[in-house]
C-alpha cells in the first residue's frame, strides 16, 4: 500500500494543500465543516487499494490550504473548486467526486456545472436538491438542529467559537456524531482552524450563505447548481443518528429525487458516518464506484 502523502495544488486562484495517496483514475474527496481533508484517511487508502489517485484537499481557507484572496465563500465556489481541481491534477473522465457537509454541496455543484468531468458521484450528510432549504420551511426540529448557522451570522461568535482552544468544536462533534470519539479528528480541525483569518474563513461559508458575507454575481450558475440533481450515477449515504441534518431531510430528498440517484441510510452512525462506520461506507462506497 502507498503511503499518503502531502502536495500542494493551485487551482481556482488558491493554493490547496492536499492529502492524495494511490495512482489511477482521480477520486477527489471533499470534506465539510468541522473537519478536514484527514476526515478521509480511511476512504483514502481503500480508494488507493481499489486503483484510485484518491486526493483530498483541504478546503478554501482551512490550513495548510491558504485564505482565499478573494474572500469567496458560497457553496457554489467550492463547485468550481473542485473542478479546477479536476483539471489541475490531470483527471479524465473516468474521475469520480465524493463529498461530505459543505463538500456534499461543493459535489453537487461540481457534477451540474461540468457532468463531462466525472463518472460517479457519492455525497454524504447533506443531502442533493431543494430538500435542505425545504426543510428550514417547515421543519422546526431541523430549525433547531441548524441553529449554529444563525448564530455564526452574530458577531458574538468570533469570540464564542475560539475561547477554550475552539472547545465549541469539540461540542459540534459530540452532538452530530453522539457516541463516537473524535478526539483526534476534532484536533486536526483545530489545527486548521485556531488562526483567526482560517476560523473567519470557515464562518465565511455561513455568513454567504445566510448572512451579508460576500456574494459574487459570477458565482450564480454555480450556487443555483448546488440545489439541483446531479445527472450522473449518484450514491448518497446518511448516519440514522445524525445531529446536524435530521434523517427526515434526507428522506425527502429521497422522495424528490431521480431514478439514477441511491439513497442508503447507515445505521450506528451520525453526522461523520465516514469516520464512525468506515467499513460500511468504504464498503458501500466502493461497490458503487466498481
Amino acid at each position: 500500500m502507498t503511503a499518503t502523502e502531502q502536495q500542494t495544488v493551485t487551482a481556482n486562484g488558491v493554493e490547496f494543500a492536499v492529502l492524495t495517496q494511490g495512482d489511477g483514475p482521480l477520486a477527489l474527496c471533499l470534506h465539510g465543516f468541522p473537519d478536514t481533508a484527514h476526515g478521509w484517511r480511511h476512504l483514502l487508502p481503500a480508494l488507493a487499494d481499489a486503483g484510485y489517485r484518491a486526493v483530498a484537499p483541504f478546503q478554501r481557507g482551512y490550513a495548510p490550504t491558504a485564505v482565499p484572496a478573494d474572500g469567496r465563500y458560497q457553496s457554489g465556489v467550492l463547485g468550481v473548486d473542485a473542478n479546477a481541481l479536476h483539471e489541475a491534477l490531470g483527471g479524465g473522465d473516468d474521475a469520480v467526486i465524493i463529498g461530505h457537509d459543505w463538500g456534499a454541496s461543493g459535489t453537487h455543484a461540481a457534477a451540474v456545472l461540468e457532468p463531462q468531468r466525472w463518472r460517479k458521484v457519492v455525497t454524504m450528510a447533506v443531502p442533493p436538491g431543494p430538500a435542505i432549504a425545504m426543510a428550514f420551511l417547515g421543519n422546526f426540529e431541523q430549525l433547531k438542529r441548524s441553529w449554529y448557522m444563525f448564530f455564526f451570522q452574530h458577531p458574538l461568535s468570533d469570540l464564542v467559537v475560539p475561547a477554550n482552544d475552539l472547545e465549541f468544536i469539540e461540542k459540534i462533534w459530540r452532538d452530530w456524531s453522539p457516541g463516537y470519539d473524535g478526539t483526534a479528528d476534532v484536533a486536526n480541525v483545530k489545527d486548521a482552524l485556531r488562526d483567526p483569518a482560517n476560523l473567519a474563513a470557515a464562518f465565511g461559508y455561513y455568513r454567504a450563505t445566510l448572512g451579508d458575507g460576500l456574494k459574487d454575481p459570477a458565482l450564480d450558475t454555480a450556487q443555483a447548481a448546488g440545489s439541483q440533481f446531479p445527472t450522473q450515477p449518484m450514491l448518497y449515504l446518511h448516519g440514522r443518528n445524525d445531529g446536524c441534518i435530521g434523517i427526515e431531510v434526507a428522506e425527502l430528498s429521497a422522495g424528490m429525487a431521480p431514478a439514477n440517484i441511491a439513497f442508503e441510510f447507515v445505521d450506528g452512525a451520525g453526522h461523520f458516518l465516514q469516520l464512525e462506520r468506515p467499513d460500511v461506507v468504504n464498503a458501500k462506497v466502493l461497490e458503487f464506484l466498481a
